[in-house]
Order: structure tokens, then C-alpha cells, then sequence
């Protein structure tokens, strides 16, 4: 069959499932009363309760190396109590590894001797062919428990899918918000920022610690789940007094008929997202495990058919393989391509470690979102239907321009492999065009040629619609009811 005519009639599929799936959320959402989160709005937050915060403190840790023995330092100082919930948890897992190591249960046994220590678990997968199981994260919570640890295991998740947030809370005056999940499994999220080479997985992430009045939305989104789950209600938290000058909100995916006190659900993380991204006018940069929303990639391919101005650009970093085994998210990295018709405003990239002529890819876990310099979220929600509509996520959001550039080029400055002053203060496009393309485009050549790789940086090419588009999308059709 003439190969144009395949991707013709593919294009034709593709296009009708994407349109499919955005009809069906937008039914869904309106249901519920919250057909808003579609819409574009010139205000940037989310509506609703939790409100913005002034008077924040926020510290951006990029890579597990850097946030975790800073959990570490806050977790030893706790006086009153720490609570933790997650995804999973490995009880052996180590957030300090130079000097005095120090590993998580040790950490969270000697707290629970003098303090009340809680943590909050997804139940696991009922379904044996998926990890982690039932029986594994109640092998967990047995050990945490022998350590005097109170554990609840949330089983309240919707078919396939799951509690995935990361929240520490200590003593409701210090919190952490982010994707690092404290736990090696699937891969060791303790890594560098300059992802060292070692034969195994790299991992690039990135959390958040925060002081201030939104400790206290934090706090008290632990407390709403804990007395959903556990049945017993904890003291309202009271908000910390100023710690800084940061603006920062909380903002959730919760899904609809989970909770008793939920009944609707929220769905803020897409509501903030399909806001900054409607509004964005000279760059967009992503991090996030996945590209799979048919939603947020519809805007971008908006843009860049129509791009607000001519040095309009986004930039993509994520896996080269997410975990599903496929590389799903390059199926929308064609539509984006698509779109881009060429234009040169759209890069996606994989990062990988390298010694020699070995590689190893560095997975990219971290979730976070930019545009123009003057909106940053970051938290535990990737771009899916998993974490927009059906899994339970926590993110912050912040609209201060300065933390928003400031991180932008701390991150641009790791993967470009430059010292930060060559990065600080260049404008966006002049760096993609300059310093982006050129690296990862040389950079997947020398894949293509079987080279050693030169630089951690390398393009994703846009797959073909008919091999990967439709994986992401189908999948979330069939399981988001």
C-alpha cells in the first residue's frame, strides 16, 4: 500500500480518536461543574479554594542528590509531627549517601520515638500484572509500622490508576511539593546534576521545600486524605507566619466520586496549565515523564500553526522510554513536529549519561512547566490523562517572574552542560536556536551514525502517528471512564 496514502488515512484516525477523548473530558468535567478548567483566562492562578499564599519561602531543588539530604535536614528537626504521603515508598531507601548515610525507615523510626509520624500510601495495583502490588506496599507498611510509623493505604483509586502525589509536611511549618518519590523502585532517584555516568538508570528530578501560609493548604490536603482513608480526623493546621516573598498556590487533581468530601473533585493542575499555556506568547518549557494530553498538545500545535510572535519557541524534555516500556510520548512529539511544519520552533529532547561509547538514559521524572518567564509549576503531575482527570496530584504554582526565569536557566544550564553565567539573561529563543538544536541535533546524528554521543543532550524525532500517536490517547479513552 502506497506509504502516503497510510499516513494519510492514520492522520485521519489519529485526529477523530485525539477529538474523541477531548469530547469526552469535556463532557466529563462539565458534569461536575468544572467545564471552567478548559477555558482560557487572562488571570493565570487557578479559581477556588486554596487561594494563592503571599509570604512564601520556596527553595526549587533540582536532581534527588539536592532535595533529598535537604528532606533529610528538615525531617531531623521535626518537633511535633511529620506526615508523608506518596506513591510508593522503599523503606531502605537512602537520602543522604556522603558522610553519615542515612536511610529512610532509621530516619522515620528514631522521629516516631518522640513524635507522631503518619504516612500515606497508595494501596497498590489489584491487578498482579501491575507494580507495586497490594502485597507489596503492605510489606511496607508492615515495616513501617514495626518502627512505630501510623500507616494508611488508600484504596479509594479510580479503575487503573492511582494516588501518585509526593507531600512531605513537617510540624506544619516546612513542606515538600515535587515529583521525588521516595523510593528505588523502577530506578534510584538519587542522582546529579551532572549525571555521572554508571550502568544503570539516570534520573533527572526536581521538588520543592516551602515555608510560609501555603504550608498550611499542604498541610491541610494531608488532613483531608488521611481522615478519607484512615477514618480519624488530625488538628487544622495552622497557617505559619510569613517566611519570605514568594506568591505561591496549591493546586490538585482530585477525581470525581472518590472522596465523601470530594464529591466533585478538583481539577485545578489542568485548569493552571491550560491557562498559562492559552496565554503563552514567547516560550514554553516542559519537563515531564509523559506527553500524552491531547488537550495541552492541541494549544501547543495552536501555537505553533499560529505562533504569537516570530521568536516563539517550546521546549520539551522527556524520557526516552517512559515506563510503560513504549515510547508513547513521541507519538505527540510528531503532532508538535507536525505543526511546526519545519519552522524550527519546537524541540523535543531525551537526556543520556555517557562514558565513552557507552550510554545509559537519564530518565526524566521531573514535572515542571514555564511559560514566559513568569509562570512555573511544579509538582507531581505529568502531562496525562492520568494526572490531569484520574490519579490524585498536588502541584504549586507560582506567577513571580523571577523564580520562574531563575529556574528556566538552571535547568538550561545542566542540560546544555554550560556554567550558568553563559545562560543567565540570554533571551529564550536565541539559546534554542544557538545552543538547543545544534547540541541535540549533533547529538542524534551521532546516535544515528553509532558514535559516541558527545553531550548528554539528544532530539527526539517526531514518530509517526500510525507506530506511537495513538498509544497515549487510546489508553486514556479506554481506561477514564
Amino acid at each position: 500500500m502506497d506509504s502516503n496514502l497510510v499516513a494519510r488515512a492514520d492522520a485521519v484516525v489519529g485526529d477523530r480518536i485525539e477529538a474523541l477523548v477531548r469530547a469526552h473530558h469535556r463532557r466529563r468535567l462539565a458534569r461536575t461543574g468544572w467545564g471552567r478548567a478548559f477555558e482560557p483566562s487572562p488571570r493565570l492562578w487557578a479559581d477556588g479554594d486554596p487561594p494563592p499564599r503571599r509570604g512564601n519561602d520556596v527553595e526549587i531543588l533540582i536532581d534527588g542528590a539536592s532535595f533529598l539530604p535537604r528532606l533529610a535536614e528538615e525531617l531531623e528537626r521535626a518537633e511535633s509531627h511529620v506526615h508523608v504521603a506518596g506513591w510508593y515508598l522503599s523503606t531502605e531507601f537512602a537520602l543522604v549517601r556522603e558522610g553519615d548515610r542515612r536511610v529512610l525507615l532509621d530516619l522515620l523510626a528514631e522521629l516516631a520515638r518522640k513524635i507522631e509520624v503518619r504516612v500515606l500510601l497508595w494501596a497498590g495495583a489489584p491487578l498482579p500484572l501491575f507494580r507495586p502490588s497490594r502485597a507489596q506496599v503492605r510489606d511496607v507498611a508492615e515495616h513501617l509500622r514495626g518502627a512505630g510509623v501510623q500507616v494508611a493505604l488508600d484504596a479509594k483509586e479510580r479503575p487503573l490508576h492511582c494516588h501518585h502525589e509526593k507531600l512531605v509536611v513537617v510540624d506544619d511549618r516546612a513542606a515538600s511539593v515535587g515529583g521525588i518519590d521516595l523510593t528505588t523502585f523502577n530506578g534510584d532517584r538519587y542522582d546529579s546534576t551532572d549525571h555521572p555516568w554508571h550502568p544503570a538508570l539516570g534520573w533527572h528530578d526536581a521538588g520543592a521545600l516551602v515555608r510560609g501560609p501555603v504550608v498550611a493548604d499542604v498541610a491541610e490536603h494531608f488532613r483531608f486524605r488521611w481522615r478519607e482513608v484512615a477514618g480519624r480526623d488530625l488538628p487544622a493546621p495552622e497557617a505559619p507566619p510569613k517566611a519570605g516573598e514568594q506568591e505561591l498556590q496549591l493546586v490538585q487533581t482530585i477525581p470525581e466520586k472518590v472522596y465523601r468530601t470530594r464529591p466533585r473533585g478538583a481539577f485545578r493542575i489542568l485548569e493552571t496549565y491550560v491557562r498559562a499555556l492559552r496565554a503563552a506568547e514567547r516560550v514554553v518549557y516542559l519537563e515531564s515523564q509523559f506527553l500524552w494530553s491531547p488537550e495541552l498538545v492541541e494549544i501547543l500545535a495552536e501555537k505553533l500553526r499560529e505562533p504569537p510572535r516570530d521568536d516563539f519557541r517550546i521546549v520539551a524534555v522527556l524520557p526516552s522510554h517512559p515506563d510503560s516500556g513504549n515510547d508513547d510520548s513521541r507519538g505527540q512529539v510528531g503532532v508538535l513536529a507536525d505543526a511546526d511544519a519545519g519552522a524550527g520552533r519546537f524541540l523535543a529532547c531525551a537526556l543520556y549519561a555517557r562514558n565513552g561509547a557507552v550510554r545509559e538514559p537519564i530518565y526524566v521524572h521531573a514535572k515542571i512547566g514555564i511559560v514566559d518567564d513568569r509562570w512555573l509549576t511544579i509538582g507531581s503531575a505529568n502531562l496525562n490523562e492520568h494526572s490531569l482527570f484520574n490519579d490524585t496530584e498536588v502541584n504549586l504554582v507560582s506567577c513571580e517572574p523571577e523564580l520562574a526565569r531563575a529556574t528556566r536557566e538552571r535547568l538550561w544550564a545542566e542540560h546544555l552542560e554550560l556554567p550558568l553565567d553563559e545562560v543567565r539573561g540570554r533571551e529564550p529563543a536565541e539559546l534554542v536556536d544557538e545552543s538547543w538544536y545544534p547540541i541535540a541535533e549533533a547529538q542524534l546524528d551521532r546516535r544515528n551514525r553509532g558514535e559516541p554521543l558527545t553531550h548528554r543532550l539528544v532530539r527526539l524525532p517526531g514518530a509517526s502517528r500510525r507506530s506511537r500517536r495513538l498509544l497515549g490517547p487510546l489508553q486514556g479513552l479506554v481506561v477514564d471512564g
